[in-house]
């Protein structure tokens, strides 16, 4: 077998509120004026990334892990578990909730639920985002949702360049304009809209999904540190620095500084990788900012080159 590096072709979405930052700060060739999510890695049947060079160029990521299973140290069973995106944010996302796998399995023909964390790649000065509410209580939770009393029900805070947020399922939350994350989630496109500020899409209010919302929204809602909760499984070492960001039950993911020259390895069963800035090598390949990519199986320790920020996920 061919055991190289897996470099993928994104997918993307036109959205309402999305913009064109995909192309002016990636280089992407987007659909459109408002594209506000690129599918990274993904094997989602919503967006199915294809190989693009290499022994594997053309075919999608679904069938890798279903035909090629060795590819990622795991069987064929089951779906491929992870979803790394890229959102552009020129306008407000709508306020929404995730159900998690049991509540998903149930009411949503058995799909998972949706575990994700953001890592702010970039905002503009001043810019906000939503992470939990206000309510003391599931009774008073639902009086504000029927009330509509949104400014008093949705907690707004402060974001810039760097920071990190851990988003459980029944989480509040939004990402709001003049934001651009890199986010890393179960595989999972199932979300609940609470809130879309009364915007129209061709000429009609978008779908919510309040009865599901109310059932999933924890409360009270509980700020929490995405501290590390298991050893890490993955190092690097050489110019630069790793940090841990988030270790869960679904993936642990970290941000890697490299500095002129650096070794990264571990005993994942596989690893995920996306450049979000700068330029250099991974294992001899020319990347660069935008440059998404999996490290197989049994691939062992692998030299990076460049000076340029990356963000690793495994499960």
């Amino acid at each position: 077998m061919d055991n190289d590096i897996l470099f993928l072709e994104p997918v993307f979405k036109t959205v309402i509120w999305g913009g064109t930052r995909l192309r002016d700060d990636f280089g992407y060739d987007i659909p459109s004026e408002t594209t506000g999510e690129c599918w990274a890695v993904s094997a989602h049947p919503h967006g199915d990334c294809v190989v693009a060079e290499g022994r594997f160029k053309g075919r999608t990521l679904s069938d890798l892990w279903k035909n090629v299973p060795e590819l990622f140290g795991t069987d064929n069973t089951g779906d491929f578990p992870l979803l790394i995106k890229i959102i552009d944010a020129k306008q407000d996302l709508s306020i929404q909730v995730h159900p998690d796998d049991e509540y998903a399995a149930k009411n949503e023909n058995g799909a998972f639920g949706k575990t994700e964390c953001w890592y702010v790649l970039d905002a503009d000065e001043g810019a906000t985002i939503v992470i939990g509410h206000n309510a003391a209580t599931k009774e008073e939770m639902i009086s504000m949702i029927d009330e509509k009393r949104w400014n008093d029900f949705i907690r707004v805070i402060p974001v810039k360049k760097g920071d990190f947020f851990q988003i459980e399922p029944g989480t509040l939350h939004a990402i709001k304009g003049g934001t651009l994350i890199l986010e890393t989630q179960q595989n999972s496109d199932i979300t609940y809209r609470v809130y879309d500020y009364d915007r129209l899409s061709n000429g009609q209010p978008r779908e919510l999904h309040l009865e599901k919302s109310k059932d999933v929204i924890v409360c009270p809602f509980e700020q929490k540190d995405p501290v590390p909760a298991e050893p890490a499984k993955a190092a690097y070492i050489g110019g630069g620095t790793m940090k841990r960001l988030v270790s869960c039950r679904y993936y642990s993911v970290y941000e890697v500084d490299v500095k002129i020259k650096g070794w990264l390895g571990g005993e994942y069963p596989f690893l995920i990788g996306s450049v979000v800035e700068g330029e250099g090598s991974i294992a001899g390949h020319p990347v660069k900012k935008g440059t998404h990519f999996i490290v197989p199986n049994d691939f062992g320790t692998f030299e990076i080159n460049g000076d340029m920020k990356l963000i690793v996920s495994h499960i």
